[in-house]
This record gives structure tokens, C-alpha cells and sequence, in this order.
């Protein structure tokens, strides 16, 4: 097993594997960085080509391009970038006949060789050696469809760490503190995650009829919420970007439907 990008990642991946019992090389760019306890470290990329299975994670497919050989038997992909690069890199693996699998990491590397370290991956679905990095989630056939899944609950929790620290900032302006504030902000977190399985419902079958907060209203609330920003002396541009977002799904004529209505206006 060979393990391709020696950061704090690619360590942490070398170290699971040494863990579950493989022989593992590494190889990296740099000598600067250390070789994990049990691993050897690899002369070349030749050598560290020779393995069954090669595991890269680099910092970009940039970065990992230059360096692919058709002397790999088997690429466990680990990282990150788009839905076309993970494609990219596939078909070339087709063409050299190398066996293929593309993964992301929802998790830090402490996590990782845990359960809390789940991998998505796609392309071959009996590939065990991701077992030794957590709980792998396979997501079909499609080399782009892990990136893809990635992007987009990556996509939630920025959103959702930006709100939670305008709230916070806006809220400071009057002195009420973090710990004050961040129990209200779990509890209404997880109110909102049980609407989740419903909104899903109506973008699928793009029936957007409510009763219950019409998108009128949050156009509105938005409005509220980033003149208070600037009133407050806090940046609105998050606010205000919602607010252009929901009232251009207003203009569409979804006034009087749910929030679920904006996704014709982002698809």
C-alpha cells in the first residue's frame, strides 16, 4: 500500500493503514515532511508505484496530475476537487487500465480510523482499504458523484457557520455573548432539521403551495435583518445576499409559496 502526500491528512491516512496492519510507503514532494511511525518512505514514485494500491491525497488535482503513472494497478483518490476533475482523472484511469476509486473525507484528520470519519466514494464498491480510514459511504458509479455530495453539504455548513457568527456578531453589538446565544442557535438548528425532509419533498415534485410562512414574509424578514446589520455596524452583505436571492424568486411570482420556491431561481 502506498500512500501518495505526506500533509496532515495524507499523515493520518498512512498512520490508519499502518494501524490495520498494511505495509504501507509514502512518498511526498518535499523531504520536510516526516515519515509516519511504521511506514517506509519511498525513493521515488516508481517505487511507491510498485504497491497493489496507491492512495493520493494532495492538495489539488493540479498538484496530482504530473505525477499519475500507468504503472498503477489501483488509484484510491482522495482528493479534493470537482465533480469534472474526479471525471478527469477516471477516464484516464480507463485508458491506462487502472482500477479506480474516488473518495472524499468528511472529516478532520484526528478523525481519521474512526467511525466519525466518513469517506464517500464512488467507482469500484468492493474496495475494503477505506475501511481503515472510517465508515465508507458508497455513492454509485459515477467517479463524480463523491465531489459532488461533498460540495454540496460542504456548501451547508459554510452557510450555516456564516449565519450562526453574523448572529453572533449582530447580537455582540448589544453585549450578549457567545455562550448566551449558541444553545438558542442548536435548538433552533435542530427545529430546522426536521423541516428538511419536507422541503426536499416539494423541490421534487415543485409543488410549493404553504400555510405556514410564505416567502412574502421572509423577503421581508431579510430586509430587516440587513438593515439591522448595518445599523448595528456589522457587515449585511450576507443578509443582503439573501435577500436579492429570495426576492428575485418573488419576482418569479413565488410571493405566496414556501422558502422551498427559491430552488427555481438557484437551479
Amino acid at each position: 500500500m502506498s500512500v501518495l502526500g505526506l500533509g496532515r491528512m495524507g499523515s493520518a491516512l498512512a498512520c490508519a493503514l499502518v494501524k490495520k496492519g498494511y505495509d504501507v510507503t509514502v512518498w511526498n514532494r518535499s523531504a520536510d515532511k516526516q515519515t509516519p511511525a511504521g511506514a517506509r518512505r519511498a525513493g521515488d514514485l516508481d517505487e511507491a508505484f510498485e504497491a497493489d494500491v496507491v492512495v493520493t491525497c494532495l492538495a489539488t488535482y493540479e498538484v496530482q496530475r504530473p505525477l499519475l503513472s500507468k504503472n498503477i494497478k489501483a488509484l484510491v483518490n482522495l482528493t479534493s476537487g470537482t465533480p469534472e476533475e474526479a471525471r478527469v482523472t477516471a477516464e484516464w484511469a480507463r485508458d491506462n487500465g487502472v482500477e479506480y476509486v474516488d473518495g472524499v473525507i468528511m472529516a478532520v484528520p484526528q478523525q481519521i480510523g474512526t467511525p466519525g470519519a466518513r469517506i464517500f466514494f464512488a467507482g469500484n464498491e468492493e474496495h475494503h482499504v477505506l475501511d481503515a480510514f472510517g465508515e465508507p459511504v458508497y455513492v454509485g458509479q459515477d467517479a463524480g458523484l463523491a465531489a459532488l455530495y461533498d460540495l454540496g453539504l460542504l456548501g451547508v455548513m459554510w452557510a450555516t457557520f456564516a449565519g450562526y457568527l453574523q448572529a453572533v456578531a449582530l447580537t455582540g453589538t448589544e453585549g450578549v455573548t457567545p455562550q448566551q446565544l449558541t444553545p438558542m442557535v442548536a435548538d433552533w438548528l435542530r427545529e430546522l432539521a426536521e423541516m428538511l425532509p419536507e422541503m426536499g419533498e416539494e423541490t421534487q415534485h415543485r409543488d410549493y403551495e404553504t400555510e405556514v410562512s410564505a416567502l412574502d414574509i421572509n423577503v421581508s424578514g431579510l430586509r430587516m435583518l440587513a438593515e439591522a446589520s448595518r445599523r448595528q455596524g456589522v457587515d449585511s452583505a450576507l443578509p443582503q445576499a439573501l435577500h436579492d436571492l429570495y426576492q428575485r424568486a418573488q419576482q418569479k411570482g413565488h410571493g405566496t409559496h414556501s422558502i422551498a420556491s427559491v430552488i427555481e431561481v438557484i437551479r
